[in-house]
This record gives C-alpha cells, structure tokens and sequence, in this order.
C-alpha cells in the first residue's frame, strides 16, 4: 500500500492528510493555539470530589474542570502521589526511581475519597481532549510514548503490543525489555518494534526516563494549574505513530515545518530521511494532491458508494447513525438478496474510511439493507471486521441484528472532525446552498453513464454556457473522452436561462430522458 502525508501549514492551523493509495483516510486540523493534547502531563488541583460518581473534578487551566474516575488513577497512584510529594518537599535533587520504594497498589474497587481530598495537588495526563460542553478527560496513570515503547513510570510490567502475532517474536521482545529496563520502569512495546535490535530500544529507553526526570525537576517551582511535559505536537505525533516501511512521501508546504519535520525523521528513522519533500508550487497543496476534492466529496451528509448508492450519515450527542441506501439503481426484483450484499459490502469499505476520515468515536449504530440470509450477514460483519484492521483507534464491533443493525464502539480521545462542503450560490446571491461545485462534472458524468443505455440516439445535453464552455474546452475536452469512452454522439447546448449547475439530457425527439 502506498502511504502519503500532505502537510497544509497557514498562519492559523495546519491540516495534516494521510493518503493511502492516493485516496484520503485521515485529516487532522491543528489550531495554531491548541492546548490540552492527548499525552500532555499536567500539575493540576484538586477542586471538587464527587462520591456519587467515585470521580473528581481537576483544575488543569481549561475553563472547565477536567474529570477524573477512581478507575483512570491506576493501581500505581499512591506510588506517584508519594513520588510527587518527595519531589515538592525534598530540598536536594529529585530521587531516582529506579531506586525509590513503591508503595502498594490501590483497592480496585475503593472509592474516591480513600485517596484524594479537595485541594491536594496531583500529577495529571490527558486522556482525550475537551469535546463539546465537557473538559478533558484525564487519567493519573502516567505513561510516555516513544516511536517503539512506552514508557510506564511505577510499574514493572513489559507489555507487548498484541498485533505483533508471532510467539517467537513476542518472546525475544519481552526478554530483550527485560533485560535493560530499569526498575520500577514498566514498558509496552509498539506494533513498529516488531524485528528492531536492541540498540534501538536502548538509545529510546535513556531518551524517555530523561523526559520523565525533567518533568519532575523543576516542579516544586512551578503553581499548578500547569503543563509539566507537553505531547509531541500533532504533525510529530502521527508521524511516530503511522511512520513504517510502507511510507512512501511526506509532502510539506512550509519552510520551517519542513526542517523540523526532516530532523525529526532524522532522529526516529535516519533511513526514510529523504521521503519528506518540501512542496513550493504556485497551486494550493491540498489542491495540487487532490485532497480538496476528496474532502468535498466525503464530509457531507451523504456520501456516494457506487452503481447509485450511497451513506447517510447524522451526528447526534450520544451517538452517531450511518444508513445504507441502494439509491435507485437497484438490480431487479428477483435478485434484491444479492444486490442488497453487493451494497452493502460496498458500504463497509466507505464506513471504515469515514470513521477513521471524520475520527468519529463513541458509539456508532450502522443501518445496512436488510439481509434474509444468516451466510450474508455474516460476510458483511467479516468484512467489516477487516476493514477496520487499518483503525488505529481502539473499537468493539457486535455482529448484525435481526433488524439489519450494526453497532461499532469507537475510542474518542478528542473531538470529531466536522467541514462544511456546501457552498454559497452565485445564482440566488447567498440566500441559499448548493453542493459542492467541484463535484459536478463528476455527477454530470455519472448520470451521462446512467442515461447511456436507455437511448440509442444522439444525446442533447442542455447546460448553463459557462458549464458549456468548460466541457467543450481544448482540443482533447471533456465532450471528446464522453465521444470516445461510450461511443455515442454528443453534442452539448448552451441554455442561458438554466442555473449554474443546472442540466437536462434530451434525446432527438426533443424528450428529456430522466435520470
């Protein structure tokens, strides 16, 4: 699979997109000023205990409290509130923790109030971002994550990533952990670790404990609400995330980013240094790789499939609703069982794009053409369930009901991705909105397809005359591929008192054939 990031910087946001085979997977939107980033490490304040929720409310500076549940503080909490503590009242250097004695593990089922009490200071992560009217979610079991490892402060556990599937693999990775990790210093091993040499994890091991001594080193200085150790920025973060052998170019739009992003590369990957490429052409990045148009196509409320069907989908606050349609290009009567699993296996592939394209978390309840037979349910949810492979986020998938629903649980560690594709019509002067024009002649073209076959004659097409013009336009235009690839002649008609994106095909009885 060939694997491309096309990085847009402005002087507001810098949008990130991954391509897998020229098509868009992944777009990320980073505000110039975004704060509270999954990974960042706060010194925060206890505000409020909540013993109804077995929860508590932290002061981390956003302008709402961040949550905290009994369940995220880790077993090892009272080992990090010690550690913290020795740290604030400690005059000499901070204490090694490979050396420090750990206290015991917290009661999985205690509560709240047995160990935190408003007021107290504790050392906080960000576990997903503040999403709608809610503030961060944050989790008190603090790790550090490197492109191989992280790194789990205060446990002694190795862990390796359960999509490394060989035994033989999975054991040389555990015992080579083993045998360098300091103690009190627990480690889970990525999916990208899978055949790397122990020098690799070595030199990455040192780089992450000096990370966590500097977060401890100045912090009987500092007044919380305040950020101890800050995530890697977005661009960084995916780039240690999804960065493998199958990467084939980073393309970037800036100077500066570009730099930054080949040091980078330099320090986790010297090999793929030469992948990223710094883009200076005269057309917008996002234009010249296509991605506009992608992004046009596939952030509205329908989204085509194929062959006329499409998706459905609605945004609500407890959850999100796909719903499969065939459109009205459905084979015959006597043969809706086979059509329904054609589109509907055509609908799983565009699903696991969308949620990965949108990053839509929580909970998802798909709605797929009814199936009569058990045999076809089940391809369907297989086929899903390889299709979601690809996901980096974590998810559960439930197999079809008998009502033909599908329901997926999604990880969401920040907000999801919404962009509003309609446009402003130049006709009605922006009292009203149409779809994207940058699709048209794609949709043009596909009912063109469709209206092939109903008629043998010469095909009158009737549109506005600056749609005209654009379709008639050079030597090899658009009207002469149209001649060429269905063999049909066609002959395109200026109507000056037709809408923008308004058209009509006629036959030669002067008949419009529908579409």
């Amino acid at each position: 699979m060939n694997k491309e990031l096309v990085i847009n910087v402005t002087p507001s946001e810098i949008s990130i997109a991954l391509l897998e085979d020229k098509r868009l997977v992944e777009l990320n939107k980073e505000k110039s000023d975004t704060k509270f980033s999954v990974g960042d490490i706060y010194y925060g304040k206890v505000k409020k205990i909540m013993p109804g929720l077995n929860a508590a409310f932290i002061d981390v500076g956003y302008e709402r409290d961040a949550f905290l549940h009994y369940l995220d503080l880790g077993p090892q909490f009272l080992s990090l509130t010690k550690y913290l503590n020795f740290c604030l009242t400690n005059k000499q250097k901070i204490p090694n923790l490979s050396k420090f004695k750990l206290e015991r593990d917290i009661d999985k089922d205690g509560t709240i109030v047995d160990v935190l009490k408003e007021g107290q200071y504790i050392l906080v992560q960000i576990a997903k971002e503040p999403i709608s009217q809610k503030g961060p979610r944050l989790s008190a079991e603090i790790s550090i994550a490197g492109r191989n490892i992280v790194l789990m402060p205060f446990s002694e556990k190795v862990s390796i990533s359960q999509k490394i599937e060989s035994a033989e693999e999975r054991n040389r990775l555990k015992k080579l952990l083993e045998s360098i990790r300091p103690k009190n210093f627990g480690i889970i091993v990525r999916t990208v670790a899978e055949s790397k040499k122990v020098a690799d994890f070595d030199s990455e091991l040192k780089e992450l404990i000096r990370k966590f001594d500097a977060a401890f080193k100045h912090i009987k200085s500092i007044q919380p609400p305040k950020l101890v150790l800050g995530e890697l920025n977005r661009t960084s973060a995916i780039l240690r995330d999804i960065l493998n052998a199958s990467f084939n170019n980073i393309y970037v739009n800036d100077e500066d980013a570009y730099r930054d992003l080949k040091n980078y590369i330099k320090t986790i990957a010297p090999e793929k240094e030469k992948i990223v490429k710094h883009f200076n052409g005269k057309v917008p990045i996002f234009q010249q790789y296509g991605i506009d148009k992608q992004i046009k196509a596939h952030f509205g409320k329908t989204v085509a499939i194929k062959k006329g069907a499409y998706l459905v989908i609605e945004h609500t606050e407890a959850l999100h609703v796909i719903d499969v349609n065939s459109g009205n290009r459905t084979q015959s009567d006597s043969n809706q069982e086979d059509n329904a699993l054609d589109v509907n296996l055509a609908a799983v592939d565009e699903i696991a794009r969308q949620l990965r394209l949108r990053d839509m978390g929580g909970i998802i309840v798909i709605d797929f053409i009814d199936m009569h037979v058990s045999e076809h349910k089940q391809k369907v949810y297989d086929k899903m369930k390889e299709a979601m492979e690809l996901d980096r986020a974590k998810h559960h998938i439930l197999s079809l009901s008998k009502f033909g629903l599908m329901q997926i649980t999604r990880q969401r560690v920040r907000p999801e991705m919404h962009i509003s594709i309609t446009e402003k019509c130049p006709t009605c002067g922006g009292s009203g909105e149409i779809a994207p024009s940058i699709l048209f002649i794609d949709d043009l073209e596909n009912n063109l397809n469709f209206v092939i076959p109903k008629t043998k004659s010469t095909i009158y097409l009737h549109v506005h005359p600056y749609i005209a013009a654009f379709i008639t336009k050079g030597f090899f235009s658009k009207r002469i591929k149209w001649i060429f690839k269905y063999k049909r002649k066609i002959v395109i008609k200026p109507v000056h008192s037709f809408s923008y994106l308004e058209y009509k095909f006629i036959d030669n009885q002067g008949q419009q054939i529908l579409t």
